[in-house]
């Protein structure tokens, strides 16, 4: 056998297959219009600029590239925390001109002459993972790990695996062109879409994409149970889902911790939950002892990690992020590992894109404390129960939506909700091909 050819099976053994099975790198279709756009129709997309800058552009539809391919006509976008990481220039192998946006649903415009399960004009929503769905980890519907669709070699060298690719997620993930625009591609459109019946409105149905999947999956994967006390870092949506989802799932008390006027907006929307504003405490590790106190002087049973590792809160971490000596900060990690019981629980949801210094590895070992990774949660595995959920009035994602914007204003919202202007939470970017606003919408803001 061909030493290129043993390489090929001891790749698919291990479940990472460098021949990825669907085009990638082809994040703006206005690069070339000849192979992955439509010259005669042009569209609004929301491209990364370099470090700081996003830009409104017009660029060509993207068409059919193959044949398991399908168009979307997008209804319905938002914005993520973890954008923010992209527009920082904090995830690495962006390109100038790539088209943002992980969380998107749509009608269907197009699809390719192998794709089954859907037809135009279907309502749907795309997880913002792609997947093969015939893999060793698309198998068990942990769509996230797809071995199939990201070839990207950093990724593998840097972590000694690679995740699945993802929509509008730098080349890092694959290069594929992401959702805040007028239309989209999915590739294999019968596995990464999921209809939307008639009874579950845009403006619900979206955040199956991501945020509601990922919210559920941090709490679930983490383990929290019936009597559990849980702490959250960070009062954005996905710290407001898990609070809800914890309670769901057990909880007998959430207690949640940032500094700004989100605490409000989680006391108005979520009265069950307890808040700790860390900028009023003062000493030696306030939040670890605030917590103890606040807990039998034994701490949370959960730690639910919900902000991210790029924000350094001390000038330690400052310094070494700024000179490139770690990519995260541990301080976090660090207050939810000491807060927890001994044999607690840390899940970590918040994007860590690196290596991290000063980290507490001997409280893990010598208290027992689980450290969970679960930030790329495995949509396809949660989104046909969490939409019967949506369904049951169970779970409403739209308590966490705080504005409705247009596309064409995503540059000016992707600035407003860096600076936390505008008590902006989670926003529904609608686009021409979007429906009349649902009951509970908020009304337009136009930038």
């Amino acid at each position: 056998m061909a030493t290129s050819q043993m390489a090929h099976k001891v790749e698919q053994a291990i479940g990472y297959d460098n021949n990825a099975i669907t085009a990638q790198d082809v994040s703006n279709p206005a690069l070339d219009p000849e192979e992955y756009g439509d010259p005669n129709i042009t569209m609004k997309a929301l491209a990364w600029m370099g470090k700081n800058k996003v830009q409104i552009i017009d660029c060509p539809k993207p068409k059919l590239i193959e044949d398991r391919d399908v168009i979307l006509k997008v209804t319905g976008s938002t914005v993520c925390g973890s954008d923010l990481h992209l527009l920082h220039g904090s995830i690495v192998e962006m390109q100038k001109g790539d088209i943002l946006g992980h969380e998107f649903c749509g009608i269907i415009d197009e699809t390719g002459p192998e794709v089954k399960n859907f037809k135009k004009g279907d309502r749907v929503v795309a997880s913002f993972q792609i997947a093969c769905g015939e893999c060793l980890y698309c198998k068990k519907k942990l769509s996230s790990q797809c071995a199939r669709t990201n070839a990207n070699k950093s990724m593998n060298a840097m972590y000694g695996g690679r995740t699945a690719g993802m929509f509008g997620y730098s080349h890092f993930t694959g290069g594929f062109a992401g959702g805040q625009a007028e239309y989209v591609r999915v590739p294999l459109g019968d596995v990464n879409l999921l209809k939307l019946p008639d009874d579950v409105p845009d403006e619900k149905g979206l955040y199956l994409s991501d945020v509601v999947c990922t919210s559920w999956n941090c709490v679930v994967d983490t383990g929290v149970k019936k009597g559990d006390v849980v702490a959250i870092w960070g009062a954005g949506p996905v710290g407001q889902m898990c609070a809800e989802f914890s309670f769901i799932n057990g909880a007998s008390r959430v207690i949640m911790i940032d500094h700004n006027w989100r605490l409000d907006f989680v006391k108005e929307k979520y009265p069950k939950v307890e808040r700790v504003n860390y900028s009023e405490l003062k000493g030696t590790n306030p939040v670890v002892t605030k917590l103890k106190e606040m807990v039998d002087g034994y701490g949370p049973d959960v730690a639910l990690e919900c902000v991210a590792g790029e924000y350094p809160k001390g000038w330690l971490h400052t310094a070494e992020i700024a000179v490139g000596l770690e990519t995260d900060t541990s301080e976090i990690l660090n207050e939810m590992i000491e807060s927890v019981k001994s044999f607690g629980r840390v899940g970590i949801t918040g994007v860590y894109v690196g290596h991290t210094n000063n980290f507490n590895i001997g409280s893990i070992m010598e208290r027992g404390i689980r450290l969970i990774g679960n930030g790329q949660a495995p949509v396809q595995y949660y989104w046909e129960d969490l939409l019967k959920r949506i369904q049951d009035g169970q779970i409403d994602p739209l308590r966490m939506v705080t504005h409705r914007v247009r596309v064409e204003d995503l540059d000016k919202v992707y600035y407003k909700f860096e600076k936390k202007e505008d008590h902006m939470q989670k926003v529904f970017a609608q686009t021409k091909f979007s429906a009349p606003p649902c009951e509970g919408s908020p009304r337009l803001t136009i930038y």
